[in-house]
């Protein structure tokens, strides 16, 4: 596993500090999260993060700690970082950093004041909302520790003003617990109570979002630090309050062995792997209602069809394939007119999308094939099969086969169906209706996986076996273009759209892709479309390319399909040159060095389609970090 270590050119520089996030999870959807240089950029970052029933609904608690160092003579040195609203920055805590290394997926901070060297580690209770913070005194002394809590309660995606009345803060023999929600636990708590007015977040500014919030300070905990090896420690966690988590060094010690144990588990063949089996640790969660997958931190909860896409990378690639199977039951359950439910963030259930049941049957079918699990095949056959006969007849959203020749279209007024799905004002950006590659790429696979299951379980396919030889020879009758690549969409509103986007490499990536790669072809692609990160959602060359996935919501979105690069997609593209026999390492070189530059450890949802090609988007993706690590393990 990858060590991280930044030394005091980056954690004292600002901006490099900044860019680079941490991200600890809680295995419950909750998370501590925030920048190496200690400075919280986002409304999402802070040390306890807690989930409810539903992972997308989270709500921000313990925002901060900030450490402060007195010496006998009454010196006194801030370690806290933190920004305001007239932009100024103070304390300029990132100034006195040493150094920051991520270990075992732990972050630790080292503070140099004079002779003095203060270590601060974090860690997290595996399955239940509950953080430790562990400082430690390695040189220099005697001097006094003060920790600082700035505290909220508030919806994660949100912010919390003075303008309303402050969290309620009860105090403990031990600390102090707020708005009945959450507990702070350390040594000789000193309650205080004032606002902190102003405090800016740099990314919710550059994201056109409201860039401030206030924060509560609740009060301080406070130790003397005599001699090296002298430790002072604040927990937090939520739940039963009545019930406090271990010690903060146990909790610790627990979640290296953790770690490590899930490192081990993945049997990685090198760094890369063994950083990516962490990585893909944080978005597999335990829900009340089973297992689930976070999409993406900060901010995404749940989505089917990333869930589905992610299944061979996060579970059959680490050792899961237990915990998946309930995945699949527990998914399998949702089925309705034969679509899979697409659980948003909003905290509704929807059916509204053309490919996330596809993707399901996908993942059904790498699951059993990997671990040859024919009573899981016989179980969901029939449900399977359902999907296929509500496929040909026809269910939401204008989603069904047509008679003609047995491809699958899709469309509806105002939706955007397949997983370029973004919306402005309303107005799909990249509707893409009628019968799109990747979609039917996905329909022909679907039916052999059926038809393979069937055969698998001793049992009869159903309307696959008469639909899947129809579909796949129109697929390779009707979608290769006189351009020297595949149509992007046939039979849509404008006709036939040729547009060079990357959605047609599942046309030669999947387990049963209808077509057969061509070298030439695939190099085409790759030179019009490929980055360091993977490829971008369109081609430099046509209209309506944009290279920045910057600014506002509307400009993001309208740019997320329309140029910005999507690592996932690497897994796509390794795969389709696999199946030739050619081995795409110099693709999986190229993106190493991200695993150190945004979010640490882990890899970006997206990325500019320009040079440099910046990081976007969510810093920890989950289908990003499971196709890369599906990718290394071909």
């Amino acid at each position: 596993m990858r060590r991280f270590a930044f030394g005091p050119a980056v954690c004292g520089h600002l901006d490099e500090g900044t860019a680079r996030e941490w991200l600890i999870p809680d295995g419950c959807g909750g998370y501590a999260t925030g920048t190496v240089s200690g400075l919280r950029t986002r409304r999402y970052h802070g040390l306890l993060v807690v989930a409810g029933a539903d992972p997308a609904r989270r709500h921000l608690g313990l925002a901060a700690l900030d450490a402060v160092l007195t010496w006998p003579s009454g010196r006194v040195a801030r370690l806290g970082t933190h920004e305001w609203a007239d932009h100024t920055v103070a304390p300029r805590g990132h100034r006195l950093l040493a150094g920051f290394e991520l270990v075992d997926g732990l972050p630790r901070w080292r503070w140099r004041v004079g002779d003095v060297v203060l270590e601060r580690t974090l860690a997290m209770r595996h399955g239940r909302p509950s953080l430790a913070v562990v400082h430690r005194l390695l040189a220099g002394g005697p001097v006094s520790l003060a920790v600082e809590a700035l505290v909220t309660w508030r919806d994660v995606h949100g912010e919390r003003t003075a303008d309303g009345p402050p969290p309620r803060v009860t105090t403990t023999a031990d600390g102090c617990v707020v708005e009945h929600a959450y507990r702070l636990r350390g040594p000789d708590f000193r309650p205080a109570g004032v606002w902190h007015r102003g405090v800016r977040h740099r990314e919710e500014a550059a994201r056109g979002l409201t860039p401030t919030e206030d924060l509560w300070y609740a009060g301080s905990f406070h130790a003397e630090l005599r001699q090296p090896g002298a430790t002072v420690s604040v927990s937090a966690w939520a739940g039963d309050l009545d019930d406090p988590p271990p010690p903060a060094p146990d909790v610790v010690a627990a979640a290296r062995v953790r770690n490590r144990a899930v490192v081990a588990a993945a049997s990685p063949a090198d760094e890369a792997q063994a950083t990516l089996a962490l990585a893909a640790d944080a978005f597999v969660v335990r829900t009340p209602a089973g297992p689930d997958v976070v999409a993406g931190y900060p901010w995404f909860g749940a989505w089917s069809r990333d869930t589905m896409i992610s299944y061979e990378g996060l579970f059959l690639a680490t050792g899961r394939a237990e915990l998946g199977r309930d995945l699949l039951r527990g998914y399998a359950g949702t089925l309705s007119e034969g679509m899979l439910a697409n659980t948003a963030d909003t905290g509704t259930v929807e059916y509204n999308t053309a490919d996330g049941t596809l993707w399901f049957l996908h993942a059904v079918g790498r699951h059993v094939a990997a671990t040859r699990d024919t009573d899981l095949a016989a179980e969901l056959l029939p449900a399977l099969t359902g999907v296929v006969d509500a496929h040909l007849a026809g269910t939401r959203y204008g989603i069904g086969a047509d008679p003609a020749d047995g491809l699958l279209r899709q469309g509806a007024a105002g939706e955007a169906l397949t997983w370029m799905d973004a919306r402005v004002d309303g107005v799909p950006v990249t509707p893409r209706a009628g019968k799109a590659v990747d979609i039917n790429a996905l329909w022909v696979n679907a039916l052999a996986v059926v038809i393979k299951l069937a055969w698998q379980a001793r049992t009869g396919a159903g309307a696959a076996q008469r639909a899947h030889p129809a579909a796949l020879a129109a697929f390779a009758r009707r979608f290769p273009a006189p351009t020297g690549w595949l149509y992007d969409v046939l039979d849509g509103p404008g006709g036939d759209d040729a547009t060079l986007r990357p959605n047609q490499l599942l046309a030669w990536s999947l387990p049963y892709a209808p077509l057969r790669p061509e070298p030439a072809v695939l190099q085409r692609i790759g030179a019009a479309l490929m980055t360091p990160l993977g490829p971008r959602s369109l081609a430099p060359s046509e209209p309506g390319y944009r290279g920045r996935h910057r600014g506002t919501p509307a400009e993001r979105d309208t740019a997320y399909h329309t140029g910005t690069v999507w690592p996932w997609l690497t897994g796509p593209y390794v795969a389709a040159w696999a199946r030739l026999g050619v081995s795409a390492d110099q693709t999986l070189c190229d993106a190493d060095g991200h695993l150190g530059e945004y979010g640490i450890g882990s890899v970006s949802e997206t990325a500019d389609g320009d040079a440099p090609h910046a990081a976007t988007g969510c810093p920890f993706q989950a289908w990003s970090v499971a196709e890369a690590l599906r990718a290394r393990r071909m």
